[in-house]
């Protein structure tokens, strides 16, 4: 079984907020936007209502590539060397956004941000599976969910106070500026958390290998998938939010508000997750959470067909199922995580990476079907939730509600080639 008999100087307190943080440079890129995203759109006269997506969408796609390399690079380097430059391209990426005099070069800007990002949830996730196994460190990524929740309840409301008092470029400027706060915490608060006997060489076959644990690890990877589709309607909704509630319910008053409230039911979710999984355990938490996701899915898509959803009945529909969703994040990819101890940082990252991929390519079409109404949304939602579904009982074997494990043993990690 993996070593962790390092000295470890920080706290599990500021380690979960530490990480937490670093899962919020994500958030914040994302979420900080949207109040700006009709100023992006005029100030770079885009033809299509729907083009200002792709200021969130690049970002999003450069997130899902990025996780496919930073596993390995982690593995053979370490946790920390890796993050301190990633954080770095973030912080200068953000000022090229700054300085962007096109829409085009705004864009590659996001692209690259993103790319350099996606090391933040997979490193995290890696550096908590150091730490801890089983519903322990389904417990402490719940906890790292809620500490990261408060960055989308409040990036809005940060992104409309820099409107207020300045360009929508200064957005770019807080972000990196972000960066580089993090970027000095990680550098000075931080022990590398990868055992120098479980350094790993860069090496096709051992890549191809820990790929193939993951791919071919019926469990793993079915929660993989279904954790993507469950993060696919979170994206499109994040991504035509601003659409949602400025062209079609005429709330840009009170847009950040609502979208506080539904970030903060996930918020709730992950903190309530983090209390009651090690009692009744991941998998009967996020199971019982996806069905009752899909009944809600099913409620929305009525009315949304019925033509029967006003700002109100909208958000009432809305709100659970976003709690549901942080119910099932941070269960699923604990549950895939289980089974990798010496490979924790390639299965991370290539679990990133099809997570990402999937959410981000169905998050991303569900988002440009935008018609004027939340019909497709509400259709994304829905059908996302019933393939979640069905992949889960792949993954388990047709036995849900099981509790099979409380941690994990030399017995149940996939050997290291």
């Amino acid at each position: 079984m993996q070593n962790k008999a390092l000295p470890f100087p920080i706290g599990r307190t500021e380690l979960i907020i530490m990480m937490a943080s670093l899962m919020s440079l994500n958030a914040l890129a994302i979420d900080i936007m949207l109040p700006a995203l009709g100023l992006i759109s005029d100030d770079f006269a885009l033809p299509s209502v729907n083009d200002r997506q792709w200021t969130i969408t690049s970002y999003i796609y450069g997130m899902a590539m990025g996780s496919i390399l930073y596993g390995s690079l982690a593995d053979r380097f370490g946790r920390k060397p890796v993050l301190l430059v990633t954080i770095g391209i973030y912080t200068l990426f953000g000022i090229l956004c700054a300085l962007a005099w096109d829409y085009e070069l705004l864009l590659i800007g996001r692209f690259i941000q993103g790319l350099a990002a996606s090391a933040m949830g997979v490193l995290a996730n890696s550096i908590i599976r150091d730490r801890y196994d089983g519903d322990a460190m389904a417990r402490s990524m719940s906890t790292i969910m809620m500490v990261f929740m408060i960055v989308p309840i409040t990036a809005p409301l940060l992104g409309q106070l820099v409107l207020h008092i300045a360009p929508w470029k200064a957005i770019f400027l807080v972000l990196s500026t972000a960066g580089l706060a993090t970027f000095l915490w990680v550098m000075t608060r931080l022990p590398e958390t990868l055992h120098p006997d479980d350094k790993t060489p860069i090496r096709a076959r051992s890549v191809a290998s820990a790929w193939h644990g993951v791919i071919f690890n019926r469990n793993s990877f079915g929660h993989v998938i279904a954790s993507g589709l469950m993060m696919a309607p979170l994206f499109a909704y994040i991504a035509s939010a601003q659409q949602i509630f400025f062209d079609i319910f005429g709330a840009g008053d009170i847009f950040v508000y609502i979208f506080a409230l539904s970030a903060g039911a996930m918020s709730i979710a992950s903190f309530t997750n983090s209390r009651i999984v090690m009692r009744f355990g991941a998998r009967r938490v996020s199971q019982s959470a996806l069905i009752f996701f899909i009944l809600v899915s099913i409620i929305h898509f009525a009315l949304a067909e019925a033509g029967g959803l006003n700002l109100w009945s909208f958000t009432a529909v809305l709100v659970p199922s976003m709690a549901m969703v942080g119910f099932t994040g941070a269960n699923f990819s604990s549950i895939a995580m289980q089974p990798f101890g010496r490979t924790a940082g390639v299965a991370s990252s290539f679990q990133n990476f099809a997570r990402s991929g999937l959410s981000s390519v169905i998050g991303a079409a569900i988002g440009l079907q935008f018609d004027g109404t939340v019909l497709p949304l509400a259709t994304g939602f829905m059908v996302c939730g019933i393939a979640s579904l069905a992949f889960i009982f792949w993954a388990e074997k047709g036995k849900l509600f099981r509790r099979v494990q409380t941690g994990v043993t030399a017995s149940d990690l996939v050997p290291h080639s």
